[in-house]
């Protein structure tokens, strides 16, 4: 069953037609990705399925229920977590203290359950738990993101440009972690630049290009396009 359903949307900033008729879907138990140039509308799509912006025509819908004038909360509530671009961690406070932030939705005992979780996937942030998040290198930051956004119970989790900004061995980790969680039954959203590291782990996958989807297929029909490869892979 398609858990996503995101049905012809048009976004603008003001006058600028950013997105341009997007439809797809993601059904459940899937990795399905949205590759394409910087500037294309990826994250632009992503804020609008969590509630962040709202599109002037079309609908996102999640489970069957429809989306449009839901809170951002109350979306996370629904079950559909995001971790943004750029990370946005809460820099000033701890590791431990941002993943309490991210199970604001959970009762106590359950967010408890959560952040041992967390430090069973991220053994990192356990050693790291009372130090100030601002001081964490880029790939802790990304997990401690990723952390957060699994202390709300996410059944389908949306990551925005995962590996932006890491070494290569730190994106392997990353794309890593990824698996393993899809693997333990995540259903995931993945929007990244890095085309070879996220057609290599997804089922499905969307072209992006220009607020408008060019082209869509399972990531190995992508992954073996002329046009993509020229494009996206440097080939």
């Amino acid at each position: 069953m398609a858990l996503l359903k995101v049905n012809d949307i048009h976004v603008y900033y003001g006058s600028i037609h950013a997105v341009k008729g997007v439809s797809f879907e993601v059904k459940e138990g899937e990795i399905v990705t949205l590759i394409g140039a910087n500037g294309a509308g990826k994250s632009t799509v992503l804020n609008t399925i969590s509630g962040l912006l709202h599109p002037r025509s079309g609908s996102v819908s999640f489970e069957d229920k429809d989306l449009k004038g839901v809170a951002p909360h109350k979306i996370v509530e629904h079950g559909l977590a995001q971790v943004p671009e750029g990370r946005r961690i809460f820099l000033q406070m701890t590791v431990e203290e941002n993943l309490e932030m991210g199970a604001f939705t959970q009762q106590r005992a359950v967010a408890e359950a959560g952040i041992a979780d967390v430090y069973e996937r991220f053994p990192r942030l356990k050693e790291r738990r009372r130090q100030i998040a601002g001081t964490l290198s880029g790939g802790e930051q990304q997990m401690l993101a990723m952390g957060r956004a699994l202390m709300s119970k996410p059944k389908l989790l949306m990551l925005d440009e995962p590996s932006m900004g890491l070494a290569p061995i730190l994106v392997e980790q990353i794309f890593d972690i990824i698996k393993e969680l899809h693997a333990a039954g995540t259903t995931i959203l993945l929007v990244e630049q890095n085309a070879q590291a996220a057609l290599s782990v997804a089922d499905r996958a969307y072209v992006l290009e220009t607020g408008c989807i060019s082209l869509s297929g399972t990531g190995a029909e992508l992954m073996a396009s002329d046009q993509v490869r020229k494009a996206y892979l440097g080939g």
